[in-house]
C-alpha cells in the first residue's frame, strides 16, 4: 500500500523540521516533493491515489469544523477584528491583483484569486505559536484569532463561489438547522470525555455536515463549518476541538502530501515563492497600521501583526478548488513563509522591546478601551489571574478584606466576574504599557495566579521594579518554575499539588477531631 510508505516519509521529514523549530507541515510538504523527486529520478510511479485524496478532503472538513467550534460572535464582533480583516483583505487584493496581472502576465481572474489566496494568514501556525506562548487569551492573541476567523469565512465564501455548485430545493432546510442546537447540545453532554466525543465530532463534521450538505447541493466545507459553529457556544466546545486536533492534523498530512506528490516546483514556481516571501513584511506592516487605526497600542498591534505575517494553508485549499494548477507554487510560498514566521514569532516580545521606542510614536492619542491604564485606588490586596485558583483566593479573602481587586487578561472572563459581583478589571500583566500606567499606592500584597510561568515571572519582576515592597505570593506546578518566580521577586511560590495535599490532610484532620472517639470509655 503506497500510502504507508508516504506516511513514513511524512513522519521522518515532519520530525526533522520540528527539531529545528519549524511547523511539521513544512516537512509534510517536503515529503511530497521528495517523493516526486524520487519518482522523476528513478522512473517509479508516484501518483496521488483516491485514498490519499479522500484523506486530504477529510482533513479539510475537520479543519473547518474546528474553526466553526471557535466561531463565537464575541470573538469577532469588534471594530478592530471586522474592520482590520476586511480592510486588509481589500487593500491586499487591490495591490496584488494588478501587480500579478502586470508582472506575471496572468488574466485578471487568475490574478484576483491568487491575490485572495495570498491575503490569508495561517490559522494553524498562528494558533500554535500563540498557544505555545500561552497568549491565546491575551488581548493581542484574541485580536489575531478573530481576524483569522474572519479570513476563514472569506475563504469559505470564495471556495463556494469557485465550486459553482447549484443548491437543490432541499437547501432551504439549512435555515432550520438552529432548531437542532438543543439536540446537539444534549448529544455533546451525553458523549462523555473519551472516544464517543471524538466520534460525535467526526459524525457531525464528515457525515451530517459534509455528506449532508453535498446531498442538497451545498459545499461540504460549508456544512462542516456550520455544524461546528452550532456547537461553539457550548461549554465543552473547546474540549471537542482539542479531542479532534490530532485526528485533524493526521488527515491534513494527506492534504499536504497530495500537493507535493502532484509534481516538483519549476523555476517559475520558485521565483514566485521568493518574491512573495520578499513582500511578506509588507503584509505585517499593513496589519500593524490598520490595528493602530482602530486605537490599539503599539504593543498589541505589533504582536498581533507578527503572528499574522505569513501565508495560509487556507490559500492552498482555495487554490485546490479554484486554481489547482497553482497549488505547487503556493505550497512553496506557504512553506517559505512558515520558515520565516515561526522563528521570528519566537522572539516577538524581545523584538518589541528593542523597537518599542520607534513603534509607540505611531499610537493614537486615544487608546482602545480594553487597554486603558488603571488605578487601583485604596486596594490593599491584588489578585492577578482570575482562573480557578485566583477566583478561589479572591472569594476566600473578600470575606475579611474589603479592599481587594482582581485583574485578568480575558475581557469575557472579566465581565463574568463583574456580573458575579466581584471587583475584577481587564489588564495584561505581560504588557509593559500596563505597568507604566498602573497606580497602586495602597497595595500591600499580591497573589500571582496566572496560568503561565512567564506571566508570573514578568509580574513579579515588574512589581519590584515599580518599587513595590509588599508581599508577593504565587503558585506553580513545578519546583524549577517556583525557583524562577522567587528569583524574579516573589516572596513565596508554592507548589500547587503539594498545597492541595496539605489542604486535604488539614480537612481530614479537622473531621477526625470533630468525631468522638469510638473507643472512649472502653476497656
Amino acid at each position: 500500500m503506497p500510502e504507508a510508505i508516504w506516511i513514513s516519509f511524512a513522519f521522518a521529514l515532519g520530525l526533522l523540521v520540528k527539531a529545528v523549530g519549524l511547523p511539521p507541515l513544512v516537512g509534510y510538504l517536503a515529503a511530497g516533493f521528495v517523493l516526486s523527486g524520487i519518482a522523476a529520478a528513478t522512473g517509479i510511479a508516484v501518483e496521488a491515489t483516491d485514498v490519499l485524496a479522500h484523506i486530504a478532503h477529510l482533513g479539510v472538513l475537520l479543519l473547518l469544523f474546528t474553526v466553526g467550534l471557535k466561531l463565537k460572535l464575541r470573538s469577532i464582533v469588534s471594530a478592530e477584528v471586522i474592520g482590520g480583516s476586511l480592510l486588509h483583505f481589500g487593500i491586499t487584493c487591490l495591490v496584488f491583483t494588478p501587480g500579478l496581472y502586470l508582472l506575471m502576465e496572468l488574466d485578471w481572474q487568475t490574478a484576483f484569486i491568487l491575490a485572495i489566496a495570498l491575503s490569508f494568514s495561517s490559522t494553524v501556525l498562528a494558533a500554535k505559536v500563540l498557544e505555545t506562548k500561552r497568549e491565546l487569551r491575551a488581548f493581542h492573541g484574541r485580536v489575531a484569532i478573530g481576524i483569522l476567523i474572519m479570513q476563514d469565512l472569506i475563504a469559505l465564501v470564495v471556495m463556494s463561489l469557485a465550486a459553482g455548485q447549484t443548491p437543490s430545493q432541499w437547501a432551504l432546510i439549512v435555515f432550520g438547522l438552529p432548531l437542532l442546537r438543543p439536540l446537539l447540545f444534549k448529544l455533546l453532554d451525553a458523549s462523555g470525555h473519551d472516544e464517543l466525543l471524538v466520534l460525535l465530532g467526526l459524525l457531525l463534521a464528515l457525515v451530517i455536515g459534509g455528506l449532508g450538505f453535498e446531498a442538497i447541493g451545498l459545499s461540504s466545507e460549508l456544512g462542516a463549518l456550520v455544524f461546528g459553529a452550532m456547537l461553539a457556544s457550548h461549554p465543552r466546545s473547546q474540549e471537542l476541538a482539542k479531542s479532534l486536533w490530532s485526528v485533524k492534523e493526521v488527515f491534513l498530512v494527506g492534504f499536504f502530501l497530495q500537493i507535493g506528490i502532484g509534481g516538483l516546483p519549476d523555476g517559475e514556481a520558485l521565483v514566485f515563492a521568493v518574491v512573495a516571501a520578499i513582500v511578506l513584511p509588507l503584509k505585517g506592516l499593513l496589519f500593524f497600521f490598520l490595528l493602530l487605526l482602530f486605537r490599539l497600542r503599539a504593543r498589541s498591534g505589533f504582536l498581533s501583526s507578527l503572528s499574522l505575517t505569513n501565508y495560509s494553508e487556507f490559500g492552498l485549499i482555495v487554490a485546490s478548488v479554484a486554481l489547482p494548477e497553482w497549488l505547487v507554487p503556493l505550497a512553496i510560498t506557504v512553506s517559505l513563509s512558515f520558515v520565516i514566521s515561526a522563528p521570528v514569532n519566537r522572539y516577538a516580545h524581545s523584538l518589541y522591546e528593542r523597537w518599542s521606542g520607534s513603534l509607540v510614536k505611531f499610537e493614537s492619542q486615544t487608546h482602545h478601551p480594553d487597554e486603558q491604564p488603571i488605578s487601583l485606588g485604596n486596594t490593599r490586596v491584588l489578585v492577578m489571574g482570575m482562573g480557578r485558583t485566583g477566583t478561589a483566593a479572591y472569594d476566600w479573602l473578600r470575606e475579611s478584606e474589603a479592599e481587594i481587586i482582581g485583574l485578568d487578561s480575558d475581557p469575557a472572563k472579566t465581565q463574568k466576574h463583574q456580573e458575579a459581583g466581584r471587583n475584577v478589571v481587564f489588564a495584561d500583566a505581560e504588557d509593559n504599557t500596563f505597568w507604566q500606567g498602573l497606580h497602586m499606592p495602597q497595595v500591600e500584597a499580591v497573589i500571582l495566579a496566572m496560568n503561565d510561568i512567564e506571566g508570573k515571572v514578568i509580574a513579579a519582576r515588574m512589581l519590584r521594579r515599580k518599587g513595590f515592597t509588599g508581599y508577593i505570593v504565587a503558585h506553580t506546578m513545578y519546583a524549577d518554575e517556583a525557583k524562577k518566580i522567587r528569583e524574579a521577586g516573589a516572596d513565596e511560590a508554592y507548589l500547587t499539588m503539594s498545597e492541595t495535599g496539605v489542604a486535604l490532610a488539614s480537612h481530614l484532620q479537622d473531621q477526625l477531631h470533630a468525631i468522638p472517639s469510638q473507643t472512649a470509655g472502653t476497656t
